[in-house]
């Protein structure tokens, strides 16, 4: 096992043409009550001034890097996971938000529980709209695959328990995937019910786009989960409608 920083959280962070939003997300981990992270932005070949936002930032602990060729966000998070030295890593996309007090008040749920997978409420913002997405005590695999209910910026893991984690390297839904593949092979996921995080719904982004996104789902659970015909159906229609529901504003 890897000699990480035992209170270190590393935030993995890809970014790709998010000159808009990164600037914000990166000020709520400057905002946290919790001092002891590094933020670590792989930059995905942006062609807007996303390099330009970042570097506005001079804190020796938001640190940069560029891909030098697109290569999509699994794989970009791979690479910062490569980089990162915590014991813990958090995940925040480019486009959400933490509240203030976000990793201190899961890091000392997750010591007090003594847990390795952790995610928590959050609240969805559209315009001018917004609700709190409530979460469960624990998930299994046939739970989440019924309702990929885990957002990706509410999760921390703490490697201790789960090993170096790397995510599936597909181009869509592979926070999904991963999460999956880490259920199926015996990791509890424990939720919080409290809500830490901002999830901003941008019009024309990719996770924005539902029916790309089922039809997306569908297949990854086919092709990268194996699930026979049948099965696969049987989770899709509950994760359809839960999707739904959840996505109203």
């Amino acid at each position: 096992m890897k000699a990480w920083s035992d209170g270190l959280v590393s935030v993995i962070t890809p970014a790709f043409n998010c000159e808009r939003f990164i600037g914000d997300s990166i000020e709520s981990v400057l905002a946290q009550t919790h001092t002891d992270w590094e933020m670590i932005i792989v930059d995905d070949c942006s062609t807007d001034r996303t390099m330009a936002v970042v570097k506005r930032f001079e804190d020796p602990r938001v640190r940069y890097y560029r891909m030098e060729k697109n290569v999509g966000a699994a794989e970009a998070r791979n690479y910062a996971l490569g980089q990162a030295k915590g014991r813990y890593v958090a995940f925040l996309d480019a486009d959400d938000l933490w509240k203030p007090t976000k990793l201190r008040v899961q890091l000392d749920f997750m010591k007090k529980s003594n847990i390795g997978f952790c995610f928590t409420a959050y609240e969805m913002a559209r315009g001018g709209k917004s609700k709190v997405i409530e979460v469960p005590r624990t998930l299994t695999y046939a739970q989440f695959m019924k309702n990929t209910i885990i957002g990706t910026s509410t999760v921390v893991i703490d490697r201790h328990f789960t090993g170096d984690v790397r995510l599936v390297n597909v181009r869509k839904d592979h926070d999904s995937m991963t999460w999956a593949k880490m259920l199926r092979e015996g990791i509890t996921a424990y939720g919080l019910n409290e809500n830490l995080a901002t999830y901003r719904k941008v019009r024309g982004s990719i996770s924005n786009d539902k029916l790309s996104a089922a039809k997306t789902h569908w297949r990854n659970c086919r092709e990268v989960e194996g699930l026979s015909f049948w099965r696969c159906l049987y989770y899709f229609t509950f994760y359809a409608a839960n999707a739904l529901k959840k996505h109203y504003l």
